[in-house]
């Protein structure tokens, strides 16, 4: 009988081998946390006052100019002179315009005589024709020539109306009352029609200008009051409001440029005198996060927060007060010392751990 012993321990060596190599199963690693960038939430600027350095200057300043050439005899206001309204501030050597005038009467009376010779005219053609004494084309010839003397008259009479005009612009003349604050020509200089002879700050009310940065403006109120006052003293002040706000900001800066119209502004608030204007903040300012946060889900905008216990994100709604192509303000949703993600929004999933950048691994 054939011994089977030794094959039936090598069958069972290698039964027990190959159960224990089924038993051992790869261990599964978990997913790289994914790198992100984030911003923590801060408090938006807001209870607080804001203050800025302006200048005075006028609400209505004009350019006073010639309306025609010519060389100027005299001007009688300089730089800080106060002058009123009708006050002939330069004049213009007026002889030029004096030959032009003349000479637009002497041509106003050779057509007026031309008038009355055609109208005689006329009339003694109206009573030869009704007699039959005369043709008709003849009346129709004294009828031509009366028309055409009258529009010579007409013709006349405007060149005289513009030469007396001329003459009457050799004056320059304000228009209100004001303040002198540049002069563009001297005495004896050849000025050109239009050209800046004095620039005149008019009466008519005076603003602080200052340059503000955006998110100041953002953050004040829609209508807010300005208190403003001097430099160099603090007990002279006034009150305004925005009257305009520049649509674009300096290219510079950064910054726009706000004018506040002066509530009755004290003496001492000269043109060109240095101000400080202060404005309130309001105090339920908006929080404001880069617009690189902002997501959608269920139709509404959303943000992903940064969990630091567990270093995790979720999925939060949040409600909009404003927005800019830069940044987003947050109305509700979101409080002062939260982590928003600002960067890899698109591939995050509730729940998935993250790592900060320049934070380590």
């Amino acid at each position: 009988m054939r011994n089977t012993k030794p094959w039936s321990a090598a069958l069972a060596l290698g039964a027990s081998l190959l159960l224990a190599g089924c038993g051992e199963e790869p261990e599964a690693q978990a997913p790289a946390p994914r790198p992100v960038r984030v911003v923590t939430v801060e408090k938006g600027v807001g209870g607080q006052v804001a203050s800025f350095t302006g200048d005075v200057q006028a609400q209505d300043e004009a350019a006073l100019a010639f309306r025609v050439s010519g060389r100027m005899i005299e001007r009688s206001a300089n730089v800080g002179d106060q002058v009123k309204a009708g006050q002939v501030v330069a004049r213009l050597d007026p002889q030029n315009a004096l030959n032009a005038l003349r000479s637009a009467q002497a041509a106003l009376a050779a057509a007026e005589s031309q008038l009355v010779t055609a109208a005689n005219t006329f009339e003694r053609q109206e009573r030869l024709l009704g007699n039959g004494f005369t043709t008709q084309a003849s009346h129709d010839a004294a009828r031509t020539a009366l028309q055409a003397a009258q529009s010579g008259v007409d013709d006349a009479e405007a060149q005289l109306k513009t030469a007396q005009d001329n003459v009457g612009y050799t004056d320059l003349v304000a228009d209100a009352p004001g303040t002198v604050t540049a002069r563009g020509a001297e005495p004896g200089e050849v000025v050109q029609a239009g050209q800046m002879i004095l620039q005149l700050a008019r009466q008519g009310g005076r603003d602080a200008v200052f340059d503000v940065p955006a998110n100041i403006l953002r953050a004040a109120p829609a209508d807010p009051v300005i208190t403003v006052t001097l430099s160099d003293d603090p007990s002279v002040t006034a009150r305004g409001r925005v009257r305009e706000v520049a649509p674009q900001a300096d290219p510079v800066t950064r910054t726009f440029r706000v004018r506040v119209g002066l509530d009755t502004p004290p003496a001492a608030m000269r043109l060109g005198s240095t101000v400080i204007g202060r404005v309130e903040l309001g105090s339920d300012a908006a929080i404001e996060i880069p617009a690189s946060a902002l997501t959608a889900v269920n139709e509404r905008p959303a943000v992903w927060v940064y969990d630091p216990t567990s270093q995790t994100v979720a999925l939060r709604n949040i409600e909009l007060r404003r927005f800019s192509p830069a940044s987003v303000a947050v109305e509700t949703g979101l409080s002062p010392g939260e982590i928003v993600v600002t960067a890899g929004v698109q591939a995050l999933h509730p729940g998935q751990k993250v790592r900060l950048l320049g934070a380590g691994s």
